[in-house]
Order: structure tokens, then sequence, then C-alpha cells
């Protein structure tokens, strides 16, 4: 059983095979000290310092993790799931309710504990308006403060769409299989829109198999999570998945969902990421090589256009800054456009995945759009 992931991702890019590691594609500051904050912490704080939290944990706050160890004195810890920036993720068996759930320990530092206890409101805002679990989100069922640490208690699931593409050698999906996952995540996305919730961090080590062998999902991680009219972050999502409004520097909404789940679609069927992009610019440089240059509408209103354009000395239009492939050549706008990446299988997933892909996020398909989409419906019963 395996909750959250942190591997090295594999995959066949341009030809090559590439490898990043996961969490490289989500861009995070690095936290800023100062020698002169440092000074200024009394003797107590000094102290737990060196013990780091009295032994409990290593010197980046995680919580040291003993096999056969109780968490908040409930949660037997059984098994290592995965590490991530948050925190750390265990399979550990509950003696009050006599089963297995996943913990996640947040780390003990500042400005996870506080993100986390956002997430935690939201998960459990979930919780209480899906009380017959149809909304395809992953379930919290308890959570405790345990020496110091924010420790929250969810469902166990199975692997995620990144695992499980991997288990099949990356050769893709059939459509049957993707539009079976395209409807789950539809009516979970549209869920999260009416309780005005947008995921922010949509992507396949995201997305779990309700039990193995079988095509029931989840959403999990809400970690970058936020209600609409309580934006707390402005620069979100995991590269590969991260939607143009997001580079730039325009209001975001739902909407970014909707492109992750678009770019989501396309790996399960390619077998490997879309937008494979190695840095920001290389990740706009991508989006534009298949989908060409944003419409004028939404660069007007893009605070962030001049990191990606230049201004013509002669025309004063502006201009993609131009990045060179693997193959040392020019990405170039429209240059390998979406059909000829997915194929000419099935057009009807093309022009799905094309219109989850829209420049402008007033344009780009809602969730009850996709669902009467023609693709969606060749799944759904009459």
């Amino acid at each position: 059983m395996i909750y959250f992931l942190g591997k090295d991702r594999a995959k066949k890019v341009d030809g090559k095979n590439q490898a990043e590691k996961k969490d490289s594609n989500l861009d995070v500051e690095k936290e800023k000290g100062s020698t002169s904050s440092s000074q200024q912490k009394d003797g107590k704080e000094k102290k737990e310092e060196f013990n780091h939290n009295y032994g409990y944990d290593d010197d980046k706050g995680d919580y040291k993790i003993v096999t056969g160890d109780h968490v908040g004195y409930r949660y037997e810890i059984r098994e290592f799931l995965g590490k991530g920036s948050f925190g750390t993720a265990l399979s550990c068996y509950d003696h009050k309710e006599k089963r297995l759930l996943a913990i996640k320990i947040v780390k003990n530092k500042k400005k996870y504990y506080y993100q986390a206890s956002v997430e935690l409101k939201i998960l459990q805002y979930l919780r209480q308006h899906d009380t017959e679990d149809i909304m395809n989100v992953i379930h919290i069922e308890d959570y405790v403060v345990f020496r110091k640490h924010l420790c929250m208690a969810f469902e166990l699931l199975s692997m995620n769409l990144f695992e499980f593409l991997k288990i099949n050698d990356f050769n893709g999906f059939d459509h049957n299989l993707i539009r079976r996952f395209a409807i789950q995540l539809l009516y979970a996305l549209k869920y999260l829109k009416q309780l005005e919730i947008i995921h922010c961090d949509l992507k396949p080590e995201n997305i779990l198999l309700k039990e193995e062998n079988k095509s029931g999902i989840k959403i999990i991680d809400f970690g970058s999570s936020t209600f609409i009219d309580e934006k707390v972050y402005t620069y979100i999502q995991s590269r590969f998945y991260r939607a143009p409004e997001i580079m730039l520097g325009i209001p975001y909404s739902p909407a970014i969902d909707m492109w992750s789940l678009g770019c989501i679609m396309a790996e399960l069927y390619i077998g490997y990421p879309l937008f494979p992009g190695e840095s920001e610019n290389d990740q706009m440089s991508r989006v534009m090589e298949m989908r060409d240059i944003p419409p004028g509408d939404v660069l007007q209103i893009s605070e962030r256009k001049m990191k990606f354009f230049t201004v013509h000395k002669e025309t004063r239009v502006l201009e993609p800054v131009m990045l060179k492939n693997s193959r040392g050549k020019l990405r170039k706008p429209n240059g390998k456009p979406l059909d000829y990446v997915i194929g000419d299988e099935d057009p009807d997933f093309n022009d799905f995945v094309a219109k989850c892909l829209d420049w402008n996020p007033e344009t780009r398909l809602t969730p009850d759009q996709a669902l009467k989409h023609v693709w969606v419906l060749k799944g759904l019963p009459p």
C-alpha cells in the first residue's frame, strides 16, 4: 500500500530518457534566516533547538520514525510510506478502531504547521460535506498534536497513478480506462468548485487507486489547497501541471485544476508528462510549442509576461523567448502541435485535452462542461 511517494521519476521525453525528482518540479523558496534573528532567541528556545525537540526530531524538524512506536499513544507505526517537504507519511495500526490508516506527520516548523492547519480545515470541511463518500477525495479520520507535530490520520489507499504508469512501463493506458479516471476526477473537481475549493496541486502522484487492480480513485494532498476567497499563495502547482495564469501572474481560479487535469489525461495516454519543463522558462516554452502563443487578452492582464517575452525593437510587438530542446533545436510556438504529440486515434479525446488546455481560464472547460463533452459521454450511461 502506498500513500505518499517521493521517488525520482524516469520517463521518455523528446526521444531520450529523462529523470527528475518529484519534488524538483515544485518551485519552493528556501527559508531565509539571519544571524541577528537567531541571536534574539531566548535560552529556552536555544536549548530546544539544540536538543531537536528533546531528541524526538532530526535537525530538519522531521519526527524520528521508530517502527512499533505509538503516535498519539494510539497509532502504532508499521511501515514507512514516504517523505516530502511537509514531513513524513506512515502506515499505522489504529488500536482504537482496529484497522490500518495512513498517518501524515507534519514537520515541527512554524511555516509547515501553519500550512498543515489550513489543510486540516479544508479536509474537515470536505469530510463534513461528503458524508456518503461520493466526492472521490481523501477522507481524514482524525488528527492529534503529538510531541509538537500535527499528525493527521487518513484512510489507507493503494498506489498512485504515477506508480500505476510505472508498473505499465510508462506505455500509457487505453481510452476506456483513462475515461473512467477522468469521470471520477471531474466529479471531484465539480464538488470542489461547488464548495469553493481549489486543489492547486493536481498531478498523478496525488491521485490514488482506492484498491489494487480496481479503477476507483481518490484525490489526496490538500496541502496547497485554498478556499477561493482565502487565497494565501500566488505561486502554486507542480511545474509540469502548472496553469499558464500562474506563470504569467494572472489571478487564478478553479480553472487551474482543469489545466492540470488536461495534462494528466495526456500523460496517462502517452505515458510521460506532456510539459516536462526543466525550469519555469522551459515550461512556458514547451507549452507554447504545443499551444502556440497566448492570446492578446491573456497577455494584456499578465504581470509577468516580460519574463517570457521580449519587445521587438521596430514593431514593438511581443515576441516569445525561444529556448532549445534536447536536440539543440529552438522550441518554436506551435512547432509541435498537440495532435502531433497525442496522435489521431481518437479525435474526441484530443479535443477534450485541448479544451482543458485553453490559454484563457475564462473559456477553459469547467467540470460541468467537461462532463458533457462527447469523449466523456462515451463512458457515461445514456
